[in-house]
């Protein structure tokens, strides 16, 4: 078996005190095994037998999967996730050596945050996805709804207002403006037994807005207590989800702040910089990323608070 198919086996098993470890030998095997990513270590004069801590790997930055194709080894890819953008050119392109990976483990995330899927129907409200195609988010929802109960499905236009009142154990999903749209069109629904995550973006439809003004009108809206989102990008193969504003990512992967005026230093938690993803299902391409969201760590999680001023608006912005 080849160390990223071994990596992949143990990765259930990865905790907070082995994390270090993991990411470790990760980097070493993408070291050596990864060409973008080895000239990008080698550019910062790096050498990877000097590299003893977290703070010390490279962080490969996010528009490097624009114009090259991030992997480590050689493989001819299964699928490539494409990000939001009005050209090809703009596109961040993810290279998938192994879906199956990326939609076992998604699974697993979803279903220690919500539940199992056999009992809950999924309505997914995800136009601007649907439109432009190969998207991660798409990807993974296709494959949660192959799981899920009966009448579960993706809605364009249509009045959900049956739909989210009866009783069926429900998760609505969908992206912030195609929410507010619903909203405009049919007014306060009072759902039942509906949990609401919202994936983020206006998509330039809307005017962007802060997080809690969004969270209490689809509170008040679909007659929920709570408004969970989910943080995810193309780049990545793992999913982060929270409520009140607080997300928390798997035991294999993990946030870390950087100075915005040294990126290669490190800030500790409640201090607002650019947020730093390792993401261990990320072993064919790069574990390392470095985002341009804006971001502080809590103890029990981490906050999203915007977007790099000189940075494209992508689906899951929320400006703060």
């Amino acid at each position: 078996m080849s160390f990223s198919e071994d990596f992949k086996q143990s990765m259930l098993s990865i905790n907070e005190k082995t994390i270090v470890d993991c990411s470790l030998e990760a980097f070493d095997y993408q070291f050596h095994t990864n060409q973008v990513y080895r000239e990008y270590c080698n550019y910062l004069k790096v050498n990877p037998k000097t590299v003893k801590k977290l703070t010390e790997i490279p962080f490969l930055p996010i528009e490097f999967f624009k114009n090259h194709a991030v992997k480590s080894g050689e493989w001819k890819e299964k699928k490539i996730f494409r990000s939001s953008g009005t050209t090809d050119e703009g596109r961040s392109k993810h290279f998938i050596k192994d879906l199956d990976h990326y939609h076992t483990y998604s699974k697993s995330v979803f279903e220690k945050s919500f539940g199992s899927l056999s009992e809950i129907k999924i309505i997914a409200l995800l136009p601007s996805y649907l439109e432009q195609g190969d998207s991660s988010l798409i990807s993974m929802v296709d494959y949660f709804m192959s799981y899920s109960a009966d009448g579960s499905g993706y809605f364009i236009g249509e009045d959900l207002t049956s739909l989210l009142e009866n009783e069926d154990p429900k998760i609505f999903i969908g992206v912030s403006f195609a929410f507010l749209d619903l909203l405009d069109k049919s007014g306060p629904i009072t759902s039942q037994n509906c949990i609401v995550i919202e994936t983020g973006g206006m998509k330039g439809r809307r005017r962007e807005i802060i997080r809690n003004e969004l969270h209490q009108m689809l509170k008040d809206g679909f007659s929920v207590n709570t408004v969970f989102s989910e943080y995810g990008m193309t780049e990545l193969q793992s999913q982060a989800y929270g409520e009140n504003g607080i997300f928390h990512f798997p035991p294999w992967a993990k946030c870390l702040i950087r100075d915005i005026n040294d990126p290669f230093a490190y800030l500790d938690q409640n201090k607002t910089g650019g947020i730093n993803v390792i993401d261990l299902a990320n072993i064919d391409s790069c574990c390392f990323i470095e985002t341009k969201d804006l971001g502080r760590t809590k103890h029990e999680g981490f906050e999203v608070l915007g977007r790099f001023d000189n940075s494209d608006i992508r689906g899951c912005n929320l400006m703060i």
